[in-house]
């Protein structure tokens, strides 16, 4: 192992779909890392899901070696996930880098995203290599897109490599810029040890493995260790380099990234961003930077037959050895049955959750409503917090002093064309514009402030169908702000039911109220009697709708004859009608809690 000066740690920061993971398998393959036996497409993207989606979830890393001008250099890619949702896990891994690889499409250009990593990288001092990717397109647009770069990061023409990661064209050029422009890790190894974590995951065999980046001071097998913000000690029973395969060593020094494993067996112990050091001779400054992640979004996960809740227990259990991030705890619904309260990072993790769920443990679930976590303040003792992550937990109005919502801070690019349309769409989900600044005469960067609920239905789709697919979105949180929010219930043949209340603004409460009892009038399949459906506020209703009996033409029989005969029958059609509304229940089919979603279509 070469010194410190031989060692460059990078990240590739780009948009969903500029070519990240193709990137990383050229790099591996140009450096050799791969034989021809494990060489596949997105090499670094492990899950099913990953590679079908085409989106990175997890992070990774994978060590290369590499020669140059005689010399052996080790290369660590830390790879990140690159959407909004993971934007804290990709921090981390920005966190352990010296240097970033800004891929942008040259066929699409820059997008919000890439910016806001881009922004972290440059909070963290990173060295950014700007690559051109997809030259070879036919609908390349190279030209303009490396003027956009250059003015992003006011850097030099000859700075920007193009590239295509599909043909092989510039990797080279690309690994001469690694080595050359980013900075070796700089770092004592005499001081005691100090890393940072980036990422782990759960191994059934083995336990946790933790991926980390040592700072200071270097890592030995056995050593006994300290993870700083759980306060837990621990042996390290194997430590390793990266490469496709682990491979073990004796010693980790600073600068460089590895593995860990102490048979850790609950993934919630080990926490991103963490720092790991000496427990006897601990570091005295752990790395800022750690938060424990929050989750933002909120929905019920039921299982569709209530016999299966303890399989799901199980399998939930499972899962949040792999994703740490998802938070949940049991709750009932007199709809559905015992299920889950769970808390999500955003709606992608959301929705990943529940693939996941149905792919590798086979269990197919329903899902209420999602919403996010709100705060709720009472007159009697405004200083208490009451947290509202269930609409059923929104104290009872009449005592209700104020209930404050999360807000984000959100960012817009699109094209000069589209910015009526987004601005409206913004406007109509309560956002505010705080700014508007032209990147180029054709593509607009809006800044909003809006509540984080309003983008959790289906803000994400409405975006591109008002922006014609051109609009990228990115968004952060910026705390909670007190709001005029009502409960609305959903109420079936005079039953409420649970599943269906929603949290709202109160301006939107009657449009919302009404949308809903259309949709469930259009879902909920016809009875034997009327079903009235009405939506509440409190004690009161503000809409409703009917779904019709299903009848039978009683009078059929009746040929001509006094009209009391027929009177006489229809009568008794609507006693029975009347008996079998009172003790009749209503089945709500599983469409009906996703479409209540979709209001707007």
């Amino acid at each position: 192992m070469g010194s410190m000066k031989h060692i460059r740690n990078f990240c590739i920061i780009a948009h969903i779909d500029h070519g990240k993971s193709t990137l990383a398998d050229r790099l591996l393959d140009f450096t050799g890392s791969v034989s021809e036996r494990e060489r596949q497409d997105q090499l670094l993207d492990s899950m099913d899901l990953e590679r079908e989606r085409g989106i990175t979830i997890k992070s990774h890393a994978v060590q290369m070696e590499y020669t140059y001008k005689g010399e052996e250099y080790v290369l660590n890619l830390i790879d990140t996930p690159g959407h909004v949702d993971f934007s804290y896990e990709v921090s981390r891994s920005i966190a352990a880098c010296e240097g970033a690889l800004l891929v942008v499409d040259a066929a699409q250009n820059i997008q919000a995203q890439t910016i806001s990593n881009l922004y972290l990288a440059l909070e963290n001092d990173l060295e950014i290599i700007p690559i051109l990717n997809k030259v070879d397109l036919p609908s390349a647009n190279p030209e303009e897109v490396t003027d956009d770069i250059v003015d992003l990061l006011g850097c030099d023409y000859e700075d920007v490599i193009p590239a295509s990661a599909k043909t092989g064209i510039g990797i080279d050029a690309i690994l001469e810029a690694i080595i050359e422009r980013i900075p070796a890790p700089k770092g004592n190894e005499d001081e005691s040890l100090q890393a940072l974590i980036f990422d782990s995951v759960y191994n059934p065999f083995r336990g946790v493995e933790t991926y980390f980046r040592v700072i200071n001071g270097s890592i030995k097998k056995g050593q006994h260790i300290k993870f700083i913000a759980t306060g837990k000690s621990y042996f390290a029973d194997e430590v390793g380099t990266l490469k496709l395969s682990q491979i073990p060593r004796e010693k980790i020094s600073a600068g460089d990234v590895g593995y860990l494993i102490t048979g850790i067996k609950d993934a919630r112990e080990v926490k991103v961003g963490d720092t790991i050091t000496d427990s006897k001779n601990p570091t005295t400054n752990a790395i800022a930077g750690f938060e424990d992640v929050k989750p933002m979004v909120f929905a019920g996960i039921y299982p569709v037959d209530t016999d299966d809740y303890e399989e799901l227990r199980a399998s939930m259990e499972k899962l949040q050895l792999n994703d740490a991030s998802l938070v949940f705890t049991p709750e009932s619904s007199a709809a559905l049955g015992f299920g889950f309260r769970c808390g999500f990072l955003g709606m992608l993790h959301l929705e990943i959750i529940q693939e996941r769920l149905e792919r590798e443990f086979d269990m197919t679930v329903i899902t209420t409503v999602p919403n996010v976590s709100y705060r709720a303040f009472n007159k009697k003792d405004p200083d208490q917090v009451i947290v509202v992550n269930n609409p059923s937990d929104l104290p009872d109005p009449s005592g209700l002093d104020r209930v404050e919502e999360p807000y984000i801070k959100a960012t817009i690019i699109t094209k000069s064309d589209f910015v009526g349309n987004v601005m409206s769409l913004c406007i109509d989900k309560r956002g505010t514009i705080t700014n508007q600044t032209y990147l180029t005469p054709e593509r607009v960067e809006l800044t909003f402030d809006m509540p984080l609920a309003e983008i959790v239905f289906d803000f994400y789709d409405r975006l591109k169908t008002v922006s014609r697919g051109y609009a990228s979105f990115d968004y952060h949180p910026i705390g909670m702000r007190p709001s005029k929010l009502v409960r609305v219930d959903i109420l079936l043949n005079s039953q409420p039911v649970d599943a269906l209340s929603a949290l709202v603004h109160a301006d939107n409460a009657y449009s919302i109220g009404k949308k809903m009892c259309e949709k469930l009038k259009e879902l909920i399949p016809r009875q034997q009697f009327d079903i009235p459906i009405q939506a509440a506020i409190g004690a009161k209703i503000i809409s409703r709708e009917t779904i019709k009996a299903l009848r039978k033409d009683v009078t059929a029989k009746c040929y001509g004859g006094d009209i009391s005969r027929k009177r006489k029958l229809l009568e008794k059609q609507k006693k029975g009608k009347k008996r079998m509304r009172q003790v009749g229940n209503v089945e709500i089919p599983q469409q009906a809690f996703m479409a209540v979603l979709k209001l707007n279509d």
